[in-house]
């Protein structure tokens, strides 16, 4: 179980970086900076804690796929960013993948 454990914190850590990229206004300012390069190094580690005993392409399935669907919510929270509905739809159909993979395949663990 602290396989998912890992797994959201990587997910958390990778969101707060991506998120912050905008305010680092290209890496000129130290602490969104430092904050964008703590978060990934966080998240690469937990990563690797995860693919210990998860398939990667799985793995990176969930992870890329629900870090999309967060950092778009991020995107519309902290700056405005309002997806348009193609965009809705898309990301509806990333987690309607990521759903799909833990809930019926036998290759990820559960």
């Amino acid at each position: 179980m602290m396989v998912f454990v890992y797994l959201a914190v990587a997910i958390v850590a990778e969101v707060v970086a991506t998120s912050a990229l905008k305010a680092t206004e290209g890496f000129t300012r130290l602490w969104p900076s430092l904050l964008v390069m703590v978060g990934y190094a966080l998240a690469f580690y937990m990563l690797s804690l995860v693919l210990r005993t998860m398939p990667v392409g799985i793995v990176y399935a969930i992870w890329a796929g629900l870090g999309i669907v967060l950092v778009a919510v991020v995107g519309l929270v902290v700056y405005g960013q309002r997806p348009d509905l193609p965009a809705v739809i898309g990301i509806g159909l990333i987690v309607a993948g990521v759903l799909t993979i833990q809930l019926f395949s036998s290759i990820s663990t559960h």
